[in-house]
């Protein structure tokens, strides 16, 4: 499956930006999809994943109650709603997909199989 993500830029604290990541390719519904980030000179974290229904979510304990997952299978769609934006969010932002029928959400970088090329968001003070 090929990602293209979008919707990075730069906003200030406070604000909100949704990010969105289209997927491509054969049956690329019947993926769980997730959302990573890296900041400079630190590893790529887990922000958020969803499984293939769209009906198990997964946030990490920083962006709970911030961000918001959700996924269009109609459009081969999965956005990444995020509120409440702080310095602290800004990174590169990657999506990922993991190409096999699973009913858990992984939370490291190699149970996803498929990435995007990521979308910049800097959050300014």
């Amino acid at each position: 499956v090929q990602l293209q993500a979008s919707g990075g830029g730069l906003v200030q604290a406070g604000d909100s930006l949704r990010l969105s990541c289209k997927a491509s390719g054969r049956t690329s519904r019947n993926y769980a999809m997730g959302w990573f980030r890296q900041a400079p000179g630190k590893e790529r974290e887990f922000v958020a994943g969803i499984t293939q229904s769209g009906g198990s979510t997964s946030y990490a304990n920083s962006v709970k109650g911030r961000f918001t997952i959700s996924r269009d299978n109609a459009k081969n769609t999965v956005n990444l709603q995020m509120n409440s934006l702080s310095p602290e969010d800004t990174a590169v932002y990657y999506c990922a997909a993991k190409s096999a029928f699973t009913t858990v959400i992984g939370t490291s970088q190699g149970w996803y199989n498929s990435w995007g090329q990521g979308t910049q968001v800097t959050v300014s003070s």
